[in-house]
């Protein structure tokens, strides 16, 4: 019997070995043309100054001297950043709550949920003009708009961001609440652990897996954050600069590095790029450091 077990596993793995070049290469061979390469390429078109790939002419490090010296790149870097930030927080902490409040066995929860998360279907750009002209018809009893004052597209743009992301982020909590083991819940009931104790001290820690995705997610779809920022104000208003440089106060980076790359300008296709690759090493950095530190408070279950 034993001889015949180790007899199959064998021919397991050689037929693993065997097939799964076969079934791997198409993906590797998708992910190198779809990725790579492009990524790649975008890096050399970075150190290049070219209206076409074809008419690339390589000039080292100067687009990248440019951006960081574009006040509006600067701006746009900051104010990302504080939106991702802010978004963050109120996303998944109104996200957490409504799951929570949603798996304690109220009447219509899937109604409920069904709800919440249809906002998450409706595209980028349409919620941008829908809540635009909600926004404007609030703002007009003080005969002002969304467009005139960066406070308003700050917070404009936070509501439409939590207003799409939570009911997406609250399947995900849900799907961890539902996992925590009942026993620990009964355990620390009957060792006279209040409601709050229950929480922060068993339910959280054993969701730590959904809030890390959470966080994840809604941490680099803030910084990512493009066709809404496009929608609702376009970068309104702006401010020109003593040197004429104009810096639109509610541009996020999606959107400068696409305004940057339609500017009429030699180079600027070149510092867009740049401006490209610095954008995709911020967000996977930020993203990993956001992974392997809430990782390490998962509870191994």
């Amino acid at each position: 019997m034993k001889k015949a077990k180790h007899t199959n596993n064998n021919s397991l793995r050689r037929a693993t070995r065997l097939w799964s070049p076969l079934f791997l290469g198409p993906v590797v061979i998708a992910f190198c043309i779809g990725f790579v390469w492009p990524f790649l390429q975008g890096i050399w078109l970075s150190l290049c100054q070219f209206k076409t790939i074809g008419d690339a002419k390589f000039i080292g490090f100067g687009n990248y001297a440019r951006a960081f010296q574009d006040a509006s790149f600067r701006h746009a870097f900051w104010y990302t950043a504080l939106f991702a930030i802010v978004s963050l927080v109120i996303i998944n902490v109104l996200a957490f709550a409504v799951a929570y409040v949603l798996t304690q066995g109220i009447k219509g929860s899937n109604l409920f949920r069904t709800v919440f998360f249809m906002p998450n279907l409706i595209g980028g750009i349409v919620l941008g003009y829908i809540w635009s002209m909600i926004f404007d018809g609030i703002l007009s009893r003080w005969s002002t708009s969304i467009l005139m004052d960066s406070k308003f597209g700050f917070w404009g743009l936070i509501i439409l961001m939590c207003w799409q992301q939570i009911g997406y982020m609250m399947i995900i909590y849900i799907a961890g609440l539902q996992n925590v083991p009942g026993e620990m819940l009964e355990a620390a009931r009957i060792d006279g652990a209040t409601r709050w104790q229950t929480l922060f001290k068993v339910t959280i820690p054993n969701v730590m897996p959904s809030i890390t995705i959470c966080m994840f997610l809604s941490l680099t779809n803030g910084f990512k954050l493009f066709d809404q920022n496009l929608a609702l104000t376009a970068g309104q208003p702006f401010t020109i600069m003593p040197d004429g440089t104009t810096v639109k106060q509610t541009e996020m980076l999606a959107l400068n590095i696409f305004n940057t790359f339609n500017t009429p300008s030699a180079t600027s296709q070149g510092t867009a790029q740049a401006k490209a690759v610095i954008f995709f090493v911020l967000v996977a950095g930020l993203g990993l450091a956001q992974l392997a530190y809430t990782r390490k408070r998962e509870v191994q279950q």
